[in-house]
């Protein structure tokens, strides 16, 4: 949406132990990324880190950019841009005015959102669903999609809706939150508790009889694919898990957003695990006291990576019907469908994106 727009939004991919500053234009990052280490603990050495960051990138731009943005950890007010107590910024307690602080300093506005939120936004406007349309469109299906569920699967789990070019943020920003969604396995939990890093670990060790902690989700990866020791098999129930409860959540979302769903995060790296339990939740079935099974969601769950159930879910075309009492037809279309898929543009890039894109519509309104 933005790839010819040539104003420049100066990012920042902001963690507990690094910060990484860029610059972007036109849906392309013009600057090397310019890495700092972040000082969590300490608010005057994370302001310092800020200002210095954005200051080295700016002065390396060919014109003035016109905002920053960027993804922070949340719980914050993200439109008033400040950030509230987060455990991994000790130094932030009581509430830091972020967002104010960098626009008294460099006098352009900024704006702040979560990853998951930016992360949607990314894949709605420069990744995931104009490719879909796209491809769509050549193979002849006319029907463009215009809303998408963003989720992540990483530290924990992150989530953002787009509807129809606009992020839905809520009156609090907390609008497409999943991480508190109840846990399908465990009622009393919440679904992050099963749907994050830590998730992984725990599982392999409860059915493994370990106790581990060392492990990360890569290890169990590697378990699972062969390359090093340990239980192929709990290894591939971890990642299962995980998928299953995700697939929970996600049919949820589609429930209200009936958009198209797409996935990323670090732990999709490991999406042949993941995605199988989890199209299958997608893909189940409700009952009714008088014993009628009905489908978990009125639409067609379309596989976007896997090319031969995409290609036959093209089959079912559209056709014409008559219009009562006149010689006319209509387009009919009785098969509702939705699309899932793991991100292509990277969750980072994807990320950034959003970010970009996010600025210039809020400076448009």
């Amino acid at each position: 949406m933005y790839e010819h727009d040539n104003r420049i939004v100066l990012t920042l991919d902001a963690g507990g132990t690094n910060m990484v500053f860029s610059a972007i234009q036109s849906n392309k990052e013009i600057v090397e990324a310019y890495c700092l280490p972040a000082y969590p603990d300490d608010l005057q050495k994370c302001l310092d880190t800020l200002i210095d960051g954005f200051t080295h990138v700016w002065n390396q731009l060919p014109k003035a950019p016109v905002a920053i943005s960027f993804a922070f950890p949340g719980p914050a007010d993200y439109k008033n841009g400040i950030i509230h107590d987060l455990p991994n910024f000790p130094s932030f307690r009581g509430g830091i005015p972020l967002g104010p602080f960098l626009e008294e300093h460099f006098h352009i506005p900024v704006f702040i959102n979560n990853d998951g939120n930016l992360f949607a936004y990314g894949e709605a406007l420069a990744g995931a669903l104009p490719a879909l349309n796209e491809r769509l469109k050549k193979q002849g299906y006319h029907k463009e999609y215009r809303n998408l569920i963003g989720v992540t699967f990483g530290t924990g789990f992150g989530s953002g809706i787009v509807i129809n070019n606009d992020l839905l943020t809520g009156d609090n920003d907390c609008g497409g939150d999943v991480w508190v969604f109840r846990n399908k396995l465990f009622p009393h939990m919440i679904a992050e508790e099963s749907v994050s890093r830590r998730a992984i670990t725990r599982v392999y060790n409860e059915q493994t009889g370990i106790k581990d902690e060392t492990l990360t989700p890569m290890d169990i990866f590697r378990i699972a694919e062969g390359e090093i020791q340990g239980d192929r098999q709990a290894a591939v129930s971890s990642f299962a898990r995980l998928g299953e409860v995700a697939g929970d959540v996600i049919a949820h979302l589609l429930t209200f957003a009936d958009g198209t769903v797409v996935i990323g995060g670090g732990i999709i790296g490991a999406a042949k695990y993941i995605m199988p339990t989890l199209i299958s939740e997608l893909r189940s079935s409700l009952s009714t006291f008088s014993e009628d099974n009905l489908s978990r969601l009125q639409m067609e769950v379309i596989d976007a990576d896997n090319e031969d159930n995409f290609n036959q879910a093209m089959k079912e075309a559209q056709r014409e019907i008559w219009i009562p009492n006149t010689n006319k037809k209509i387009n009919y279309n009785p098969h509702k469908k939705t699309f899932i898929m793991t991100t292509s543009l990277g969750t980072s890039t994807a990320i950034s994106l959003g970010a970009y894109a996010y600025a210039l519509h809020q400076l448009a309104n």
